[in-house]
């Protein structure tokens, strides 16, 4: 079911929209529960074919505090208090694959604590995601994210790699993120590591322009007793219970539930939308190690909610079942295996359009020391995704209905000390798919480190996007037309999108208090998308007629001002353009929806034991106009936290988004003004 503003295009009950409404066109597979996200260029293209009256319609902390409320506070002081060489000394897994120091990563890297989680307030990973000053992140609607990182936003946002516990989650249906479908328990999320840049040498395809990994923490960390309840305006309530135990001398396991429940947006005129939604989850995770050289890890999750939807609810569910296995042959040696199961289906109002994917993958990864110089990481993989698209009507279809996916992966990556100062990195992933065959996706990165917490590094990199099954097997209609008649008649020729990226970074502990960072870079695409019709016909097909550049600079820092006072922030500026290389039916410039200037500050204060008082402000610069997409005002705004910790308990009153009344932030629907209380007990 294709929809603008809340109506019906799939089933030809309301108008068409003109071009400025396109983009909120979606069917039920895309950035929100109910929007297929399909590129603009093809609802055009439909748009024009039921202009044409073919159908006769009008259109329609890194390390977790102890389990007890009474130290939460006394952890909470001494995370704060922590020097900034010890943050900087957090493990990142992103950049090598391997355990890896913050201070010592080639790359634009952001860590993001389940301490700065808890004092923002956030509720949950899209919302968790906005402390990291180099993502762009919107809200469309209140079940809608749209999320990327160095540019190329738009409803797809297909040039980012989300992982949670290293399981991806990105749908091969349009290759972007289902963000209402990722949902974990906040409290026990230990870190989220952010990469800017291309990670395709090590993570494979769609890690264009970024990488994500939500890592939660191991049950050790997690037990006894934890729960909350929120209730206020836009999130009506919020409820979550976890119980953590021990098995013996050597496991140890958790349980947990959580619901929520959110109202809707509301247009400029203040009408409510049919966007609001609720959720049940419930999960559990268990760790066994026997302390020597083995650990196992075994986790699972079941979602399912409704989103209200023009007539009645669209029902969605996801369940998902990861294990792991590592071994430590030596401590600079170690060989991981993982297996996971995911499986989602989602549906756009009842007998409307839906799509359910099944998805099991394999990895295998051999980390060892090859002489005294290199360090080499070497892996493989298989994916198998099945997909069933069924689109109600005959206006928009993906052809065949049913589709398997399969996947191949290997990589390798020697990390060489050339001498005590100067690394180098070098590597290659090489992917298989269905749609393009082999693609290599070669890096390489040299970091130097001249000691007083200070290091330099330089990237070069290639990475692509390969093709999803919107750019491949979209047909509007469903039926071939004659060549007098507009249609759209899928991409049989479609290729994979390709980037190389340079990069150049700087990072630095100035002293006791203060680190910051600094990333340039420049980014030229090939064979991005566009829709072009086929020589004296109006059919047309999806190809990779446009090409372009993006360029800007990410700055981020720590300032502990005092004992009890941290700040944490960034800005970033990013700047592109966008060219047709072949002839083709519309300006690219939708290709990006990007905020050339964005600015993040977090302010997290402990008053004395009990109180605290933590703010997060941000900027975000104008979405300019396309010929599919509005402009969208800059805005400013903040979010407020207090809390008061008692001996088993923490009392919290959060305010987001409170500047203004409402806003947009992606198309013309308002992000309201939030707030809410929330009681959390700790046993």
């Amino acid at each position: 079911m294709l929809e603008t503003n809340g109506h019906n295009l799939l089933n030809g009950k309301p108008a068409w929209p003109n071009l400025r409404q396109l983009h909120h066109i979606r069917q039920c597979i895309g950035k929100d529960f109910r929007g297929i996200v399909i590129q603009p260029s093809l609802l055009i293209a439909s748009g024009i074919l039921c202009a044409g009256s073919l159908f006769g319609q009008q259109p329609p902390p890194a390390t977790p505090p102890a389990t007890k409320a009474a130290t939460i506070a006394a952890t909470t002081a001494e995370l704060k208090t922590l020097s900034m060489e010890a943050l900087l000394n957090v493990d990142v897994m992103l950049v090598s694959r391997s355990p890896q120091k913050l201070a010592n990563a080639p790359s634009s890297v952001q860590v993001i604590t389940d301490e700065d989680i808890r004092n923002s307030g956030a509720t949950n990973i899209a919302e968790a995601l906005r402390l990291v000053s180099n993502l762009q992140v919107t809200q469309q609607r209140s079940n809608s994210w749209i999320i990327g990182s160095r540019g190329m936003n738009g409803v797809f946002a297909n040039k980012l790699l989300v992982m949670i516990d290293g399981r991806t989650v990105y749908t091969p249906l349009f290759a972007g993120v289902l963000w209402d479908l990722q949902h974990v328990l906040l409290e026990d999320v230990e870190k989220i590591e952010v990469v800017s840049g291309p990670g395709g040498a090590l993570w494979g395809a769609n890690a264009v322009n970024g990488v994500i990994n939500i890592v939660t923490r191991k049950t050790s960390a997690t037990q006894g007793l934890y729960a909350s309840v929120q209730a206020g305006s836009f999130i009506r309530d919020h409820l979550a219970l976890r119980w953590g135990g021990k098995i013996g001398k050597h496991a140890t396991y958790k349980i947990y539930g959580q619901h929520f429940d959110r109202d809707a947006t509301k247009d400029a005129v203040g009408t409510k939308f049919q966007d609001a939604w609720r959720a049940n989850q419930a999960g559990f995770r268990f760790d066994w190690s026997n302390d020597k050289a083995d650990s196992y890890l075994v986790q699972g999750d079941y979602a399912a909610g409704t989103v209200k939807t023009s007539g009645d609810n669209s029902n969605f569910n996801a369940q998902n079942v990861l294990a792991r296995w590592r071994h430590e042959i030596t401590s600079k040696s170690a060989l991981t295996m993982q297996v996971y199961y995911d499986h989602y289906y989602k549906q756009d109002g009842p007998g409307a359009s839906s799509d359910e994917i099944h998805t099991a993958d394999l990895d295998i990864q051999y980390n060892f020391p090859l002489g005294s110089r290199h360090s080499i990481s070497t892996g493989a993989g298989y994916r198998r995704v099945a997909d069933r698209f069924i689109a109600s009507g005959t206006v928009v279809a993906i052809l065949p209905e049913k589709k398997n996916l399969d996947l191949v992966t290997a990589f390798v990556q020697d990390e060489i000390s050339i001498n005590s100062k100067w690394k180098l990195n070098i590597g290659s992933k090489v992917i298989h798919n269905v749609y393009t065959g082999i693609e290599f996706q070669p890096g390489a990165r040299i970091s130097f480190d001249p000691g007083n917490s200070n290091s330099l590094w330089a990237a070069v990199t290639r990475a692509v996007r390969t093709p999803s099954r919107i750019d491949v097997d979209y047909y509007s209609p469903r039926t071939p037309q004659p060549p007098t008649v507009v249609s759209v008649a899928g991409g049989p020729d479609f290729k994979s999108e390709t980037v190389i990226a340079y990069e150049l970074g700087y990072r630095v502990a100035l002293n006791a208090r203060s680190a910051f960072s600094v990333s340039t870079f420049y980014n030229r695409y090939d064979d991005l998308y566009s829709l072009e019709p086929r020589a004296g016909t109006l059919t047309y097909e999806i190809r990779n007629g446009t090409k372009g550049q993006t360029w800007g600079v990410e700055f981020s820092g720590t300032y502990q001002l005092m004992d009890n006072w941290r700040l944490r922030g960034g800005y970033t500026y990013i700047d592109k353009k966008l060219q047709a290389a072949s002839k083709q039916a519309f300006d690219p410039s939708y290709l990006g929806n990007d905020a050339k200037n964005q600015v993040l500050i977090q302010s997290m204060s402990q008053i004395n034991t009990q109180w605290h008082i933590d703010i997060i402000a941000r900027y975000l610069d104008f979405l300019p106009v396309t010929f599919a997409t509005a402009t969208v005002p800059s805005y400013f705004t903040f979010d407020l936290r207090l809390a008061y910790t008692l001996r088993f308990a923490e009392l919290s009153l959060v305010g987001m988004n409170l500047y203004s009344k409402h806003h947009s932030e992606f198309g013309s629907l308002q992000i309201p003004r939030s707030i809410f209380g929330k009681v959390t007990i700790r046993l």
